[in-house]
């Protein structure tokens, strides 16, 4: 038994290589499935292959040995999906991992249409192919991103028809591997640089015809999440119209063919025109309709004695304006009168009852220094300063008692 490592006591790095080994040693045979991406025949005993998980872009070199590899009915070319019998392997000198394959079988067509069906369930399952996920495309994008096999018919049919369609269309086009181990990767690398670019303003997928094994690429894993997480609209033209990928599910628009993508991300420039046509047609009858009802309908207006002779209206209203004057005038002076009575018998009820006339009729007040009357004889004190108010003015006079009398 080998020590716990410290920092005191570190293990060597032969023996983090042995026990690396010895651990993936006891994990025994496993199944693996996967794609052959190189395939090397070179030695005499031995077949060298690498084996290539397409969802996750990941691939662990394989042997085995000759007749393995050769076994009859099996066809083992770059690009299969086969099933691996295989002893997980280290190798310590290299610090590498490896299988070591005991059986190799090739996956049929039913194995494969299975597995892109349970792809599919779990893609759905998390909503990638909701209905409400799928944007509509622009109408006559300036740039349409394609993404195609080089010189391909596919290429052909989409440029050929969208530049006849509407002729001022531009491409950006991205040519890539469309069939075989690397196919997916490349798709996903073009697409992911045309939805980088601004001008981009819809991308198509196209790809012609072919069997299941053909378009396999395009039912890959990575390459449907490679679309769903696009910003650009994406359209799907792969192989003809009864070809289904897992793609035309995630895509904004499922094109039947590439002839039909093009159709589709550009309009037709002489139904647009004869649309134009039409709507302007439309509008200068609407125009010249509502024009047409509004030169009658000042007719009409300028037709009413109203408007031919406005004096008409003035006509008579002098004698109006006249009488109204009169009366007017007549009104306020009523009113005016009638206040100046009033006040006038206001004027004679103040006059009354004021103190003034008391005082003139003889009588006096008596008010102290502080201007309060004074009602009372004791209310006084002897020699105190008082003010006698009489009709003619004021009289300042002082107490002055005798015998006790003031």
């Amino acid at each position: 038994m080998t020590a716990p490592s410290s920092a005191e006591q570190p293990w060597p790095v032969r023996t983090v290589a042995r026990k690396v080994a010895e651990y993936i040693g006891r994990l025994g045979e496993v199944w693996v499935e996967g794609q052959v991406a190189q395939l090397s025949r070179r030695g005499a005993a031995t077949v060298f292959l690498t084996l290539r998980d397409t969802a996750a872009d990941l691939s662990i070199p394989v042997t085995c040995p000759r007749d393995v590899a050769d076994r009859p009915g099996l066809a083992l070319t770059e690009g299969a999906r086969v099933l691996v019998r295989a002893r997980p392997d280290y190798y310590i000198a290299r610090g590498s991992f490896s299988l070591r394959a005991t059986e190799i079988r090739a996956v049929g067509l039913g194995e494969l249409l299975a597995r892109i069906e349970r792809i599919r369930g779990l893609l759905a399952a998390e909503g990638l192919f909701d209905a409400v996920r799928k944007r509509p495309l622009p109408f006559a994008p300036a740039v349409v991103g394609l993404v195609t096999g080089k010189d391909s018919a596919a290429e052909r049919d989409v440029l050929v028809t969208a530049r006849r369609r509407w002729p001022a269309v531009r491409f950006a086009v991205q040519h890539c591997v469309v069939q075989g181990p690397s196919a997916a990767g490349e798709v996903i690398e073009a697409l992911q640089r045309l939805d980088r670019d601004p001008e981009v303003g819809v991308i198509v997928v196209a790809r012609g015809g072919g069997s299941v094994e053909d378009l396999l690429p395009f039912s890959d894993e990575g390459l449907v999440r490679a679309i769903a997480a696009c910003r650009t609209p994406v359209v799907t033209a792969v192989g003809h119209e009864t070809d289904t990928t897992l793609v035309d599910h995630v895509a904004d628009v499922r094109a039947a063919t590439p002839t039909d993508a093009a159709h589709r991300v550009v309009p037709e420039i002489g139904e647009q025109r004869r649309l134009v046509d039409g709507l302007r047609s439309r509008a200068l009858a609407l125009v010249t309709g509502r024009l047409d009802q509004q030169v009658r309908w000042l007719d009409q207006v300028r037709s009413r004695p109203v408007l031919a002779d406005p004096q008409r209206l003035l006509a008579g209203r002098d004698d109006d304006v006249a009488a109204l004057r009169l009366r007017a005038t007549r009104t306020l002076t009523h009113r005016v009168d009638l206040a100046a009575r009033d006040l006038e018998h206001a004027r004679a009820r103040v006059a009354a009852l004021s103190p003034q006339a008391t005082l003139d009729r003889g009588y006096a007040l008596v008010q102290t220094a502080d201007g309060e009357l004074v009602r009372d004889p004791a209310d006084v004190a002897d020699d105190q300063p008082l003010t006698v108010r009489v009709a003619g003015g004021r009289i300042p006079v002082r107490v002055d008692r005798q015998d006790g009398q003031p």
